[in-house]
This record gives C-alpha cells, structure tokens and sequence, in this order.
C-alpha cells in the first residue's frame, strides 16, 4: 500500500475543508466532518486498498486495517492541515455536534433497553410457547392443551415464567437506567420495586380505579396522594431512575464518608419516592399513556399503509441508529397488550430484514468475486435470523441496487401483513423464526408475508444483478491471482484463543467491521480472564499504546489482530497494560498485556474480545474450531487456517 497516495485519496473523497478533526485506532480513521453529504462515497467504496466505511455516533469511519492505518493518518491530516486529535477529544467534538441531539437521545434509550433484551426476548419466547400450547385455531378447532390435558401443568409453568420479566418490568429498567445516569443500580431496583409493591393499585387497574371512584389515596400533610402503581409503564420508570441518580451523585458531593454512606441510599429514596407519587409519576404516566395512545391511534388510522410506509424505511432507518429507540417503544407496545393488541415494529422488522437477507444471498448467484461471495453466505444467514449489520454494511450498501431492492421487497411485505393485521404479541428474533412471537392465529399471515418479502428481494436482485454484474473489468482484476513477487507462502495453521471466555458469533458484535468481516474472518469472545497472551508463534506488527488492540504476524504467515473491546480506544489506556512492543517476537503463550473487564464495564463498554484472521483472503477457508457459546480456555485451539493449494 502507498499510504501516502491513500491518504490523498481519503482526502480527495472527504473534502480537504470538510474534516473538523481526526483521529484513529487499530483499524480505521475516525472523522468528524462537517456534512457527510459532500463525501464522494463512490470514491471510497470503490478504492481497492479501503476495506469500507461507515457512519455511527457523530464519527465517519473508515477502515483501513491495522498496521496501515497509523502511516495513512500521518499523511492524512498533513494534507488536510489539521492537528493530531486524541480518540476522547474526537468523541467530545462529535458529542458537541449540533446535528447529535437525537442521536444522543437514542443511544440513551438504547444504553437501557439494550441490556434488558435477553430477559425481555427469555420472557417473550415463552409467552410464544404458552401461545402455542393454549392458542386455539393454531392445530385446530382446539388448542394443544385441549387436546392433551396432560401438557396443561406445564403450560401454567411456562406462562407463569413468561410474565415474570413483563410483571416486574420497572424493577428492570429501573436497574438499567439508574446505572445509565451513573447512580447504584440496586438502589435502582429498590426504588422500581417500589413502584410495584402488592398493596398498590395495579398499574393496569389504575385508569379505571380513578373513574370508577375505588382508589384508595395516602392523605400526607394535606396532601392526597394516589397508591398508584406503574406495572406496564416504561417512561415514568425511566424519569424515576433519572432523578435518583442525581440525587444519589449530589449527596455523594456534598455529605462526608461517614454520612454519605449511611444517609445517602436512604435520602436518595425517599426524596425520589415521594416525587414520585406526587408528581413525577402521575405526570409521566400522562406522558407514557399518550405515547402508546398516539401509536395505537396511528396503526388503527394508517393501518396497511402506515405498516408499508415503515417497512420501506426500516433498513434505512437501521443504518442512522434510530431503530435502537424501538425496544423502548415496543415495550411500552406489549407491556398493554390487552389495549394494544400487540407490536406491530417486530413484524415489520422481520419483513425488513428478510429481505435484506435475501438480497444477500441473491447477490451470492450473481457476483464472480469469490471474496464477495464467501462474505453474502454467513451475512445472508445473519440477516434471516434478525441481525442485518453484516448485509447491510458488508454487501447490499456497496452495490446499492440490494439494498434498495429490499426496501421496496420490505414495503410490499409489510404492507401485506398490515391488511392481515399480524401483530406480535412477544420480543424474539426479528428473523425468519419470528414467527413463534405472532399471535398464533397470525402465524400463516407473518410466514406469508416472509416468503412474499424473501421472494421479491431474491428474484429482483437476482434479475437486475445478472444484468448488473456482468463481469467487469475491476472484477477480473479482483479475480487474477497477484504477481509472484508479492504472493507469500501460507501455511496450515491453527490460531488458539488469547483470552478465556464465551464464544460469540461475530456476525452478531455490534461493531459493522467486525460483523461484516471487513476485517476477515474470526472470532469474538466475552472474556472472564484479565490477561492477553498470544494465539501464535511470530513478530508483534501491532501494540497500540492504549493497550487494547494487538497484531501478530505468525511465524507461518497468519495476520492476527486481537482487539479488546468495542470503542475502549476511547478510554485511552485507562484499564490496560501493554507488556509487548513493535517488533518484538512472541510465542504462542507469551504475556501480551491485561486489560480490566470491571474498568471497561464501568466506562458502560463491552470487553468483546476479537481475534481476527486479516489475510483471510489468502487462505482457502478460515474455520472456527469452537461454536457459539461454547467455553474457550486460553490457549486452546479456536481457529483452523487451511493454506490455498497449488
């Protein structure tokens, strides 16, 4: 690579008095620009020493792979007369962006609610099953339990596991929220378990109590207060949390040790327990009920249209972040089921997704760049199954024509299930398995919404990309093996894991490159040990000084990079120590550096752990040796390399 003519090339795309500031990691520049909209994307796509791009969090990104990177930024922001930034100055700068109000917003939403979806998903699951055990007209005029009372115990079981998450939901995003604004999480939960406490009126009943002159009230200096509770509620839940955790952090400020430890949960309760019950409950209640009236009020009223509309935005709204925002609001969606009927974001999403999907796998029958084509077959599956990261940023937005292929696949879809009025009545995978979260009366309407949305997407890229993807020059170009000077020989080899820990699909780290394999193939791990030691015998080619990104070339020819985490570059060292340096040979084993996972946490960052293989296209296959959730011990074996032959 000549950096120095990438680095004008970046330059040249971007737009010299575009950038604001600069900084990079392991991988890529990070950017702050002042409108993307004047970036020659085609420029960037299209140059063959980038592996891809990528806007999220007020930073354009762009990847251009480790060992390479440090030298492109050198040239870079010599050319465009900028002084070296800092990755914490670049994040308050993009922070600071006028244009980030929103999106500030929504990564608050999704800092709370992300955490919650597994239970949320555990709970949702099986209320499908009881769905489908006790759902009449599913198998027949009778429901599973009708026709074989011997499953009716074990039916109650799971419906009573199931409404568990839903019941005690405050108590939940309490939790979330309250460590979101910095303040104890279980002084959190505390205050959500207030808020459904049994000698309450039920939150359901609430409405109806007050109308029908049967609340009961706490008469407190003068004052009557409801015994209201907040079962159901999202928004009032949320403001509880907030203002707790800021009277937490002021008496934190303001009391010494010995008082602070012992009067600071106390008064921090009880403070935000009566603001609560006064005012800020019954006010956000106001709020929250609105919110799910409006949604309600706007389904019944644009019905089909307003499902097609949605379903032709979704992937796009995908790409902006926004759709992090939706777990919120489908929350509030089922947690009224009785009113609302259901979700109608899940079937949508679904519909999006599989289309996105199957763009994907359309694009595999039509393409003849083999690196291409490895790529659309596990970000095709990723996408059936609910996670369209991988399609999206890795294929469909680089030709274009997929993408919008699916959009227009999507809205059809959805517009369909709309006129059929399939809703969910659960959280799952928003997938071509999504099926087991409909109303099981709307199954056979979600499944043929599914095959229409899977059929459109499929044959019309496949049509247009047969006529579309002639092979091309650039893609014989792409296809001719490298000059015999440049090839190096590859060996069979194994890489083990440098961190113990879970495994993790790749396809599903919420981190585009990563995801997508931009970077190549490999696997992510959720570590419990604290030390990196290294996965091969060779040189090290990569020690970033904030310690949390290493690279190994193997003695036999591998390229590994091992990346800590998602965005800890931003914590600038803090939580890391680097043992190794540039240049320095390592065996299999050796101590690399520790990092600590409590640090990064507290930082509210993922320890993910990445191991990937960047000369994956020098090899024939890159095989995971251990599947999904599966433990990896250190050192043990966790890739296999297969060496192309002659």
């Amino acid at each position: 690579m000549n950096h120095k003519e990438v680095a004008k090339r970046i330059a040249q795309a971007i737009g010299k008095d575009n950038v604001v500031a600069a900084a990079h990691c392991a991988t890529r520049l990070r950017l702050v620009v002042k409108d993307v909209k004047v970036i020659d994307q085609a420029a960037l796509d299209n140059d063959p020493d980038l592996k891809g791009t990528f806007n999220a969090n007020g930073q354009y990104q762009i990847i251009v792979g480790p060992g390479d990177v440090n030298t492109v930024y050198d040239e870079f922001i010599k050319i465009v007369n900028i002084k070296e930034a800092s990755k914490e100055e670049l994040k308050n700068i993009a922070a600071d962006n006028k244009d980030n109000i929103i999106m500030k917003f929504i990564k608050v939403l999704s800092d709370i609610f992300v955490p919650l979806i597994p239970a949320l998903t555990a709970g949702g699951l099986l209320m499908a099953i009881n769905n489908v055990l006790t759902g009449q007209g599913l198998f027949g005029a009778q429901s599973i339990v009708q026709m074989f009372p011997q499953w009716k115990g074990f039916a109650e079981i799971v419906n009573m596991m199931s409404s568990a998450p839903f019941t005690f939901l405050p108590i939940l995003i309490a939790f979330s929220a309250t460590k979101r604004f910095g303040g104890n999480p279980y002084l959190g939960a505390a205050a959500g378990m207030m808020l459904v406490m049994p000698n309450l009126v039920n939150g359901y009943g609430v409405a109806e109590s007050i109308a029908t002159g049967h609340m009961t009230y706490w008469h407190v200096f003068g004052l009557n207060i409801a015994q209201a509770g907040y079962q159901g509620q999202v928004i009032p839940v949320i403001g509880v949390a907030f203002i707790l955790a800021n009277l937490e952090k002021f008496f934190h400020k303001h009391l010494n040790d010995a008082v602070d430890f012992t009067f600071t949960p106390m008064l921090s309760i009880i403070i935000t327990g009566f603001l609560t019950f006064t005012l800020v409950g019954p006010a956000l209640r106001i709020v929250s009920n609105g919110v799910t009236d409006s949604l309600v009020w706007a389904y019944q009223t644009l019905g089909a249209v307003g499902m097609g509309i949605f379903g032709l935005g979704y992937s796009a709204i995908v790409l902006t972040g926004l759709h992090q925002s939706f777990p919120a609001i489908e929350t509030t969606l089922l947690a009224d089921i009785a009113k609302t009927g259901g979700s109608f974001i899940f079937p949508v999403a679904a519909m999006a997704n599989i289309a996105q999907g199957a763009a994907t796998f359309a694009v595999f029958f039509v393409t003849k760049n083999k690196q291409q084509k490895s790529l659309t077959t596990s970000a095709g599956i990723s996408a059936m199954l609910g996670i369209t990261e991988p399609a999206l940023f890795g294929v469909n937005l680089k030709l274009k024509f997929p993408f919008f292929i699916g959009l227009i696949a999507s809205g059809i879809s959805s517009f369909i299930i709309g006129l059929l009025h399939v809703l969910s009545v659960s959280m799952g995978p928003a997938g071509i398995i999504g099926f087991i979260a409909i109303a099981p009366k709307s199954i056979p309407s979600f499944m043929m919404g599914a095959i229409i949305s899977f059929v459109i997407a499929f044959v019309g890229t496949y049509l247009y990309g047969k006529k579309a993807m002639k092979t091309t020059e650039e893609e014989i170009i792409n296809e001719a093996p490298a000059t015999p000077e440049v090839v190096e020989r590859l060996q069979d080899e194994k890489i083990s894991a440098p961190v113990t820990g879970r495994i993790v699909d790749l396809a599903s780290v919420p981190d585009p490159v990563f995801a997508s394999e931009a970077m190549g193939k490999g696997i992510a791990i959720m570590p419990t040990s604290q030390d990196v030691l290294a996965p091969v015998t060779g040189v090290i080619t990569i020690a970033a000084n904030t310690g949390h990104a290493y690279g190994i070339k193997s003695d036999d020819g591998a390229e590994v990079l091992i990346h800590i985490g998602l965005d800890t570059v931003n914590l600038n060292g803090i939580g890391f120590e680097k043992i190794v340096q540039q240049g320095q040979h390592v065996s299999e084993g050796d101590l690399l550096g520790h990092f600590d996972i409590d640090k990064i946490k507290q930082a509210g960052l993922t320890p993910l752990t990445m191991t990937i293989v960047t000369n994956t296209a020098g090899y024939a296959q890159v095989d995971p040796l251990l599947t999904v959730d599966k433990a990896a011990m250190q050192g043990e074996e966790i890739i296999q390399l297969h060496a192309k032959k002659d």
